[in-house]
Order: structure tokens, then C-alpha cells, then sequence
């Protein structure tokens, strides 16, 4: 059994306030339909889960959906018995992507599919957020939606994905150091109307530095990317870049 976990990027990517540690956003997540990882569930001598994982287990982003999923549920880790968990990785790390994020909400709409435990979507994100507050846009499987809150409350729209060229630099971008150095230099939290508009007006209309309020912090931590900023639209807390193919 096998399952795609497609990259996202961020349309655009408003900073609204804080919530304790955690920032709030208004964004727009949309799905690549061309670049994806891949998790597998095969039959094996006993459980494990290996693959392209450069950190240590429990910090995997699959491992922490596990133990979130059996905590909660604990009948279903009969299942995962002699089960091997492979992690086949394409979407690259450190890049805005949300690698790590779409592994953890795919893993758990296949767990839930194949082993009969058959919970809602709204149940499966309450698992989600214990890995991570994006994982709940890749558990609805939407194409495109308009995320709020820490990322956890996701409203899918009437949008199909388009095609989008997408080029990662050579350049890791820390998701936390992004941020602190947005609350330290940048902070200026302003209302938006951008969730309102179709994705195609917002990408013919506005500049990157109009969409993403993580560009500018990023640029400052890391002054490399800005020999890529004719690539396009800047995803997330970086390092990738997006252009639409219309």
C-alpha cells in the first residue's frame, strides 16, 4: 500500500499576531501536483520505519504521527505488527515546501484507509497538530485552501492546483530562525483581504515582496537568496521559489 505526499507552496503568507509562542497566519496553501514523496506500507519480519530520513527517528515527521495516532488510538498499533514503513523522498528539506508536514498527513489518510479505523477528517487533524500545525492542510487533501491560525484551521476553496515551475537554491532555511528574526525585525501584523481573491489574480497582480511576509526575514538571515529573486514567488519560510505556468 502506497500513498503520494505532494509539496505545497504558499500563495501568499501573512503574519496576523501570536498566539503564546506560536504566530497566526492568513495563507493559501496550494498542492504541487508534480513533486511528491512517497510512503509505503509493506508486510516485514517486524515494524520499522526507514527510508530517506536525515534526522533522528523521533524526530521524523512519520514517527511523531505514529506515536500521536497509537497514543490516541491505541488498538490500532495491532496493525502496524509486522509492518515496515518506507519513506521514499523527493521534496527537498529546509525549503518551503512541507516535506516533513505532507509525509505526516499522508501516512495517517493511508493508515486510516487501510487498517478500518475509518475516523473523520476533523479527527485525524486533532492527531495532526500533535506533529505539526501544517499537517492538517495535507490531511484534507485539498488542492488549494485558505489556512488560519497556527495552520491548523484549514478552509478548502473551489480551486484546481496549477502547474508551477518550482526551483529550490542550495540554501537550508531554518523555519524557526525565519520567523524569530521576522518577530525581532519585521513585525507588523496588518489585516488582509488576499483569501478573498482568486489565486490567479493574486499571482498576475502582486510582487513576491507584497505576498510573503517571511521573504524579507529571510533574506537578511540568509543574504544568498537574494541572487534567486527572479525565480519567482518565495514559498513558506524558504528556500523555495515558484513561478505559475498558466
Amino acid at each position: 500500500m502506497k500513498i503520494k505526499a505532494h509539496a505545497k507552496v504558499n500563495i501568499f503568507l501573512k503574519i496576523t499576531g501570536f498566539d503564546g509562542y506560536y504566530h497566526l497566519i492568513n495563507s493559501r496553501f496550494m498542492k504541487v501536483k508534480n513533486l511528491y514523496d512517497e510512503i509505503e506500507i509493506v508486510e516485514a519480519d517486524k515494524f520499522n520505519i526507514i527510508g530517506d530520513i536525515n534526522c533522528v527517528l523521533r524526530d521524523n515527521s512519520v514517527f511523531k504521527a505514529y506515536v500521536a495516532l497509537t497514543q490516541a488510538y491505541p488498538d490500532v498499533k495491532k496493525w502496524f505488527i509486522g509492518k515496515e514503513i518506507r519513506i521514499h523522498k523527493n521534496i527537498p528539506e529546509m525549503a518551503g515546501l512541507g516535506g516533513g508536514s505532507s509525509d505526516a498527513g499522508a501516512f495517517l489518510r493511508l493508515v486510516n484507509k487501510e487498517s478500518g479505523l475509518n475516523l473523520s477528517t476533523k479527527e485525524l487533524i486533532e492527531i495532526g497538530k500533535k506533529v505539526g500545525s501544517d499537517v492538517a492542510f495535507f490531511i484534507t487533501d485539498a488542492d488549494v485552501a485558505n489556512v488560519y491560525g497556527r495552520g491548523d484551521i484549514v478552509e478548502p476553496i473551489n480551486e484546481k492546483a496549477i502547474e508551477l515551475e518550482i526551483f529550490t537554491p542550495p540554501v537550508e532555511c531554518s523555519t524557526p530562525d525565519v520567523y524569530r528574526m521576522y518577530k525581532e525585525r519585521f513585525f507588523n501584523p496588518t489585516t488582509t483581504n488576499l483569501d478573498k481573491k482568486e489565486t490567479k489574480e493574486i499571482l498576475t497582480k502582486y510582487k513576491p515582496a507584497e505576498l510573503n511576509d517571511l521573504l524579507q526575514p529571510a533574506l537578511m538571515l540568509y543574504p544568498e537568496l537574494n541572487k534567486y529573486l527572479d525565480k519567482g514567488f518565495f514559498s513558506g519560510s524558504g528556500s523555495s521559489f515558484f513561478k505559475p505556468i498558466f
